[in-house]
């Protein structure tokens, strides 16, 4: 597989504090890899750099092989890349139907949003049953549903996750995590996925990722980190 994204020497913070500290990291076409790492680690900080959210203070961010370091994020989803947020990140006064189609606000061809929202509809059930309802009103779990169909509508190649288990019940974390290995060998997309809760997201990733105090500790086999003394000693 060949690389779609290449990070070198990635430094970046906020004002003068320094979150993320020369952090390297290579996602080959098609992969999963999860970054794991307590609060406060850097994994976040890391996400909006790559984005574009925020600045690098130093290193490389290259997609596709070209240099995208510093590019802004409406450039970067044009390009293919994709951020699903913490927090959801969807319109919560406009209903589902809505939400998805601004999902898909860079694409022209009405033929294309109505392809797209019909593969979300396939990939989550519950959104084609509420597709008139206002997303602030939908449950936690079909609100994080949404939000990754809203990522969905360009088609991106980089699809980037950040704590999607955050705040859910047990069984629609399982929910989440099928649909993040679904997209990712139903439609072939490299998914970059952010997690504090490693269980789950270690069954479907390709290769783990363990952030600590900003900076990579660990870039292997998932397996490794499910003995649960190796991934103690890495948190």
């Amino acid at each position: 597989m060949t690389a779609l994204l290449d990070i070198a020497g990635l430094t970046a913070g906020y004002g003068k504090k320094t979150v993320v500290r020369d952090v390297a990291l290579t996602l080959r076409t098609g992969e999963i890899v999860v970054v794991l790492g307590h609060n406060g680690a850097g994994k976040t900080t890391l996400v909006r750099a790559i984005f574009g959210l925020i600045r690098a203070s130093s290193g490389r961010v290259s997609f596709d092989g070209r240099d995208i370091t510093g590019r802004g994020p409406s450039a970067n989803i044009a390009d293919g890349l994709a951020l699903v947020p913490q927090g959801h990140g969807i319109f919560r006064t406009l209903n589902v139907r809505r939400n998805l189609e601004l999902g898909g606000f860079s694409v022209t061809s009405r033929d294309v949003i109505a392809e797209r929202m019909e593969r979300v509809f396939a990939l989550f059930p519950v959104l084609r049953e509420r597709q008139a309802q206002i997303g602030g009103t939908l449950s936690g779990g079909q609100q994080q549903m949404l939000a990754i169909g809203m990522a969905l509508m360009p088609a991106p190649r980089l699809l980037i996750l950040d704590e999607p288990s955050i705040g859910l019940a047990p069984l629609l974390v399982e929910r989440v995590m099928e649909s993040i290995r679904e997209i990712n060998e139903n439609y072939g997309t490299t998914i970059l996925l952010v997690e504090q809760n490693p269980r789950l997201a270690l069954k479907i990733a390709a290769r783990a990722v363990v952030m600590n105090r900003g900076a990579k500790i660990y870039d292997g086999a998932p397996e490794v980190l499910a003995d649960e003394r190796k991934l103690l000693e890495l948190f």
